[in-house]
Formats: structure tokens, C-alpha cells, sequence
């Protein structure tokens, strides 16, 4: 899901982008000189962008202004909503230990995921695991992707995995609960021709 959300949101980037390119580069080829075609909206290089007519055909009428601005408001609140979302962090940087003496010591979050696939790749048939961390620094969730060998049982490694890997990892971080998402992928070995 959330790689169709990253697609969805680079074509849209781009579609958004591509139009605002192209209209630009329209706006400045006629206020350069070039001639407009025939169904552009404004006809040559001295001509305004609203004509007074344009701006005041609405004027009179009661719902013009605030139907506007409400337009406009939800547009700024969507455009902020789309940054933020862009814009935050995926992964959890840090993660703050209760030390027990009242004070707290930083864990960088990368130490505690290279723990975590270490750990998680030496359980028996894990090919290849990763974890990354998300959530806030005083209460992290992981999120663990395992490529398991054909021969082993998913619910075996499971298993395996939180009551090893993620129990060592909560613990030493001395917290009371990390909520875990877990992944399983199956090796796809290529057929080898026997002889």
C-alpha cells in the first residue's frame, strides 16, 4: 500500500509539475512577443491577465467572496497536508532508554536496527531480514521484513523472531511494549537444469 501511495504521489508531483511548466512557458512566450494560438485566452503581449469585466462579474452577488476564499483556504490546507506528509520522517532516528536513575540516554535508531537484522538473520532458514523503526522515541514500533528458505514454517520463525530478537531488542531498551509489524517472504529460487 504504501508504495502505491509513493507512486501516486510522484505522478502526481510530476503531472503537476509538467502542467505548471508548460503553462509558464506559454505565459512567457506571449508576454516575450510570440504568437499565441487561436484558443489561448489572452491575444498578444500587452493584453491584461483579468479584464475589468472579468474581475467584477461576480462583485454583486452575495456568495462570490466567501465561496473564493473557502476555495482557496482548503486548497492552502491541502497543499500543507501534502508537504507535511512528504515532508516527515519515515524512520525513527532515535529511541530515548530509561537509564533508571531519572535520567534517559539516546539510542540512534540505525544501531538498534542493525541489532535487529543481525539477530533476525541468524534464526534458522531467515535468508535475509531487515527492520526499520517508526513511531515516536519513547514509544518505537519496528517493522520487519523476512525473506524466508523455502523449508521453513512462517509461524516457526515467528516465533522464533519475537521471542528472541524483538524481546532482546525491547528489553535492552528497557521498554515496556514495541509493537511489531512482521513481513514474510518466500526465497524464489531459478530453475537449474539437471543433467
Amino acid at each position: 500500500m504504501r508504495t502505491v501511495l509513493r507512486i501516486v504521489d510522484r505522478v502526481l508531483i510530476g503531472l503537476v509539475g509538467l502542467a505548471l511548466l508548460v503553462l509558464g512557458g506559454w505565459v512567457l512566450a506571449v508576454g516575450l512577443g510570440a504568437t499565441p494560438p487561436s484558443w489561448w485566452l489572452h491575444d498578444g503581449r500587452h493584453d491584461v491577465l483579468l479584464s475589468d469585466a472579468e474581475r467584477t462579474r461576480w462583485q454583486g452577488h452575495g456568495w462570490w467572496w466567501p465561496t473564493v476564499i473557502a476555495v482557496l483556504a482548503a486548497l492552502v490546507l491541502l497543499a500543507a497536508w501534502w508537504l507535511t506528509a512528504v515532508l516527515r520522517r519515515r524512520r525513527l532516528t532515535e529511541v530515548l532508554v530509561d537509564t533508571g536513575d531519572g535520567e534517559g540516554a539516546l539510542l540512534r535508531g540505525r544501531a538498534l536496527e542493525g541489532v535487529l537484522e543481525g539477530e533476525a538473520a541468524g534464526l534458522d532458514g531467515v535468508a535475509q531480514a531487515r527492520a526499520q523503526l517508526t513511531g515516536r522515541r519513547t514509544a518505537p514500533e519496528v517493522r520487519v521484513d523476512l525473506l524466508l528458505e523455502p523449508q521453513v514454517d512462517p509461524a516457526t520463525a515467528l516465533h522464533h523472531l519475537t521471542a528472541t530478537s524483538l524481546t532482546h531488542a525491547r528489553n535492552s531498551a528497557g521498554l515496556a511494549a514495541m509493537p511489531a509489524e512482521v513481513r514474510m517472504r518466500g526465497v524464489k529460487h531459478r530453475a537449474e537444469r539437471v543433467s
